[in-house]
């Protein structure tokens, strides 16, 4: 070794990955979480949601984070998939992305290419591309060629169906207040009736000229969701999501040709193969992949450019900390949806204003753990190779 190199170091001059520490994070939720699948009887009210996290170091000294999560069930699985899976990065040039990701899939090729195995291999992934963005100097989005440095937005947390109608109206005014574009409300009671005074009451009070979107969580059948499509089209919705069984491609479809109002689907499907069935079909206007859920950044990237080549427009799930940068990079005008329910994790804050997300100019994702984060670490483990 000269006197140049660090303890280590490749000697083909290659940076390479030395250190992983994984992470199950358990972050509650101030008020049990119901929507439509709760109505329904299939799920119990979330009180939680579970983040596995990775934070992947160099022998140069680079550092990453990525995370990925789960609702109501699988976030020790999650966690106990990469804890099997991590040491094949180790000594693996951090800049490979692409072949890394190949590599994780292989090793734990027997559970397959998409649902928790692809789930466990995004947080290693979102974590490589935030370490090749802060090494750069760069947000993500810049790195990846952005399109916009804002996104418009809207908010969800607000309107979910445990929520009186009178506190969705005052949720709706804040987040409008705080500079975010539209609002999104969970539908799906089976009293359709409800469903539709609710809607009546947020446009009434938001205005004509506020995006307003709703969201059924795939509770209803086919029949349901035509005449449920057909009496929500007064209210000049930008869209009906999840209105089917996420995997009904031909039945949204139907919906999508038969109705004024956009179909947006795509967050429950975890891989780039199930978003191409929506695709093909014609099912969706609207295609709303979820990074953490595909199996990371390299993943949505490939579905980003088949929604493209099919003119759609995009609204990624959940995880707004990953999503303004990907969204930012889509060539076409996109949504990114707002969740406030992250924020005790992160020390950093998005802003929101003109009804639009504003990009950070931070390198990589720009977000680092809280102190509390910390302490809501029911688990963790490390590899090191040094």
């Amino acid at each position: 070794m000269t006197a140049h190199e660090a303890p280590g170091a490749d000697p083909t001059g290659h940076d390479r990955i030395t250190r992983i520490r994984l992470s199950r994070i358990h972050l509650p939720l101030a008020t049990p979480i119901s929507d439509a699948k709760v109505l329904t009887g299939r799920q119990r009210p979330m009180t939680e949601v579970v983040f596995l996290f990775a934070e992947i170091g160099t022998a140069d000294g680079h550092e990453g984070i990525g995370f990925s999560y789960s609702k109501r069930a699988g976030g020790p699985g999650l966690y106990a998939h990469a804890v099997e899976i991590a040491p094949v990065l180790l000594g693996e040039d951090p800049s490979d992305i692409g072949r890394i990701w190949t590599k994780l899939v292989w090793a734990g090729a027997s559970v397959g290419r998409g649902g928790l195995a692809t789930q466990a291999i995004a947080a290693f992934d979102i974590a490589l591309w935030d370490l090749k963005a802060r090494r750069a100097g760069l947000p993500l989005a810049k790195l990846l060629g952005a399109h916009r440095d804002s996104v418009r937005c809207y908010n969800t947390s607000g309107g979910f169906l445990h929520t009186p109608t009178g506190q969705v109206l005052e949720n709706a005014t804040a987040s409008l207040a705080e500079g975010i574009g539209g609002v999104k409300i969970k539908v799906g009671d089976p009293e359709r009736g409800a469903d539709l005074r609710r809607v009546a009451a947020v446009r009434e009070h938001v205005g004509d000229g506020v995006a307003l979107m709703v969201d059924a969580n795939q509770q209803w059948d086919r029949p349901t969701a035509q005449r449920m499509g057909r009496a929500l089209e007064e209210f000049d919705l930008t869209w009906i999501e999840e209105p089917l069984d996420a995997h009904d491609a031909v039945g949204h479809a139907a919906l999508a040709a038969s109705l004024d109002t956009p179909i947006a689907s795509g967050e429950m499907l975890s891989s780039v193969a199930e978003h191409w069935e929506l695709m093909r079909h014609g099912s969706v206007d609207v295609l709303q992949p979820d990074a953490p859920r595909v199996g990371g950044i390299t993943q949505f990237l490939k579905l980003a450019a088949l929604a493209e080549h099919h003119d759609l427009q995009l609204a990624p799930h959940f995880a707004m900390e990953i999503h303004l940068h990907l969204a930012a990079a889509y060539p076409l005008e996109p949504w990114v949806e707002h969740f406030d329910w992250l924020e005790p994790l992160f020390t950093e804050r998005l802003r929101t204003e003109g009804g639009r997300m504003h990009l950070p100019d931070r390198p990589g994702l720009g977000i680092t753990l809280t102190e509390q984060a910390r302490l809501w670490t029911k688990a963790s483990h490390e590899v090191d190779s040094r």
